[in-house]
């Protein structure tokens, strides 16, 4: 299935960053799960590779090699590490307002220091009183001479703790016109950042909370025009969140599918191996069948996006499918292990933990629902896929 999606040159990157994941990442592990800090040295060291470029065009210093290619490196990543998938997934998330509505000083100042790893980038919207509901954000931003002022607070912020350029939306006026999205430089005063307070998984991952208080803005900072923040937010976490949330399940998906498999092999019982015995097997084969459906699902909705062609409704569908996949398979790997997968001696329970961190980022699976409902009863409300199709669309790699 790789071959009908992929390139030479894309299943070159695939074993760079599988080779980076298990020399680099792999060993520092254990390390990020008994200190549940955020682990800046080794975001760095991703950063530097140039993968947050990956959708970004040569002009500005990125590897101009679209979707898929994001997805790949996302993936080989989270099959390590939840936590590092994550880390990659919410800057490239951060790149997306700015190749989506950034004008082109912005490009040209940022995107270059994103794509050779001097400048992580976040997004953020998400609000303690608001939640997933984009509308209900309280934080202002007041314009004030050549500045806009701006108050209020972030939350879920992934990124948080390691972020140099935070995209964030604020409130300049009433209604969903009255939201607007601004580039914040982490070191501007009146910024500050909340305790990092460790989660139940992703350890090593921050999504934290971004305080504002007064913090001044130049005017030249607002990404498109006062009145985008909706459209910023929306087709950020449409085109970019939902398909790198989908990555991240995946190659936590894999890591849990190989973990069992070599455990039922290892592990014996009445003088054979674990799997010899037909409930065993049928567990394993439950996940192999999730895996190849759910990766199907991943590939082909980036694949059209790449293309330039609609498909809101099929990256809606990826992220569901890889999600509810990853979790059902993280069951039954539990189930599998028994009392063997509870200790911290393999890495099954890390696998389940990340799993569940995926599931609100970018809509629950029952906003997923929701919206495909829509699409079957004709009532979806445009595509972002078709709207930007100019800045999303990608060669393909040879």
């Amino acid at each position: 299935m790789d071959g009908y999606f992929t390139t030479e040159r894309l299943d070159r990157l695939r074993a760079e960053v599988r080779d980076f994941a298990e020399s680099e990442v792999r060993p520092r592990i254990a390390e990020m799960e008994a200190s549940r800090t955020v682990q800046h040295g080794l975001s760095r060291l991703i950063a530097e590779q140039g993968w947050i470029g990956v959708t970004i065009g040569p002009e500005y210093g990125g590897m101009g090699l679209g979707h898929l290619a994001k997805t790949i490196i996302i993936e080989e990543l989270s099959r390590v590490s939840g936590a590092m998938g994550a880390m990659v997934q919410a800057s490239q998330l951060g790149v997306a307002k700015i190749v989506h509505f950034g004008n082109e000083v912005q490009k040209k100042t940022w995107l270059p220091m994103v794509s050779s790893g001097e400048c992580l980038p976040t997004i953020a919207v998400t609000e303690p009183g608001a939640g997933g509901h984009v509308l209900g954000m309280e934080m202002t931003a007041v314009r004030d001479g050549d500045d806009y002022i701006l108050n209020g607070s972030k939350v879920y912020v992934g990124n948080s703790h390691v972020g140099d350029l935070h995209g964030v939306v604020a409130r300049t006026g009433p209604g969903s016109t009255g939201l607007s999205a601004f580039l914040v430089e982490s070191d501007r005063p009146g910024f500050s950042l909340g305790e990092q307070v460790p989660a139940m998984g992703l350890h090593g991952f921050s999504f934290g909370e971004l305080i504002f208080q007064d913090c001044r803005v130049p005017a030249a900072n607002l990404l498109g025009a006062e009145g985008d923040g909706l459209p910023v937010a929306y087709s950020s976490s449409v085109l970019y969140g939902r398909a790198n949330l989908t990555a991240v399940s995946l190659g936590i998906h894999r890591a849990l599918v190989e973990e069992t498999a070599e455990f039922s092999t290892e592990r014996r019982r009445y003088g054979k191996s674990l799997h010899a015995l037909p409930n065993i097997t049928l567990k394993l084969g439950q996940m192999q069948s999730r895996l190849m459906t759910a990766r199907l699902a991943a590939y082909h909705a980036v694949h059209l996006l790449d293309c330039g062609l609609p498909c809101d409704a099929e990256l809606m569908n990826a992220k569901l499918i890889n999600v509810e996949y990853a979790l059902d398979s993280a069951r039954n790997a539990m189930e599998v292990h028994a009392a063997a997968g509870l200790f911290t001696d393999r890495p099954v329970e890390r696998y389940l933990r990340d799993a569940h961190h995926i599931f609100a980022p970018a809509g629950t699976s029952d906003v997923q629902l929701l919206r495909l409902g829509e699409v079957a009863l004709g009532r979806a409300k445009g595509q972002w896929s078709e709207r930007l199709a100019d800045v999303v669309r990608t060669p393909v790699a040879s």
